[in-house]
């Protein structure tokens, strides 16, 4: 049994079902890369965070942000001893490695400012100082979309920081009545910690040799250049294309994606499969997307059968 292998293994002792948002988290690991993930409430988005933490061996934080929320809440701030007449620093729960940024649409802009820097620079400022984040740092962010009082949409510079926005979706049948039964048969399972940070950082080395062809480096940069010069009917629905951070997000998930299916190189399939994770917060929608109601993943479809693939 392979390290990936023993890892979901472990998670699925709590967590049942959720495929799909288990690879996408292993992604983002093994790329050192954010993730917002969105999803109704109950469907174990913060359990998945926190059983993942446990078994990679890293520190954990959670935050959940409110509409009150200040920066000085999630990245520390001065504090005067009148003792000593000096100035000391309090570190906030942004000094971690893995930040549960729960609910993160319901803060206001300064701290998605605050924010934005640790997920792009890895360090804070604090006062007139700056500090390094603990690496690896990982922000892994959850929202409800639902809900809509007290809650804020993020900026475009910050969503453009996220490697990859999942959406999670209702178990089955039979996933239910096994949730049912963890959860009121037995208690819950304990986690053991499968994977060190020198183990990880190995796994992400092997992953950045994974080779891709040319015709497939060529193939990401065609969807990304059909995203900012469409045609057809996607050119009515795109207001604005995706940045040079998909492209780069696309090639890096895309290398994870096929590691973690046991293969050495990558395939069209990878590409294609990975393209609404990584696009769909990235693309702004024109108003005649919006007023027809056409979503982000319909677009990507049209994209994706627009381009053939190599």
């Amino acid at each position: 049994m392979t390290t990936i292998e023993r890892l979901k293994k472990e998670l699925h002792k709590v967590i049942i079902g959720q495929e799909s948002m288990i690879n996408s988290l292993l992604i983002a690991f093994l790329c050192d890369g954010h993730v917002l993930v969105e999803g109704l409430p109950g469907l174990a988005k913060t359990l998945m965070v926190k059983t993942l933490a446990k078994s990679l061996g890293l520190d954990f934080k959670r935050v959940q942000f409110t509409p009150d929320l200040l920066p000085s809440d999630i990245i520390g701030s001065e504090i005067y001893n009148p003792k000593t007449n000096e100035f000391s620093i309090k570190k906030g729960p942004i000094f971690t490695n893995i930040l549960l940024a729960d609910e993160i649409n319901r803060a206001p802009a300064k701290v998605q400012s605050a924010l934005l820097e640790a997920m792009a620079e890895k360090q804070v400022t604090i006062a007139d100082n700056t500090y390094p984040l603990s690496l690896p740092f990982i922000t892994l962010a959850t929202q409800n979309p639902i809900e809509q009082e007290g809650a804020y949409n993020l900026p475009e510079a910050q969503l453009d920081r996220f490697l990859l926005k999942i959406k999670v979706s209702y178990n089955s049948k039979e996933e239910e009545k096994r949730i049912m039964q963890l959860n009121f048969d037995k208690k819950a399972p304990a986690i053991k910690e499968i994977i060190n940070l020198k183990t990880l950082t190995n796994l992400k080395n092997r992953v950045q040799k994974v080779h891709m062809d040319e015709e497939l480096k060529d193939y990401i940069v065609d969807i990304i250049d059909f995203t900012r010069n469409p045609s057809g009917k996607v050119k009515e629905l795109l207001e604005y294309g995706a940045s040079p951070r998909a492209t780069m997000a696309l090639y890096k998930a895309s290398k994870a994606n096929a590691f973690l299916n046991s293969r050495d190189f990558v395939t069209p399939v990878d590409i294609a499969l990975l393209a609404k994770d990584v696009l769909r917060h990235r693309l702004v929608l024109s108003y005649d997307a919006i007023s027809e109601e056409i979503s982000s993943d319909e677009v990507i479809d049209m994209i994706i059968e627009s381009i053939p693939l190599p």
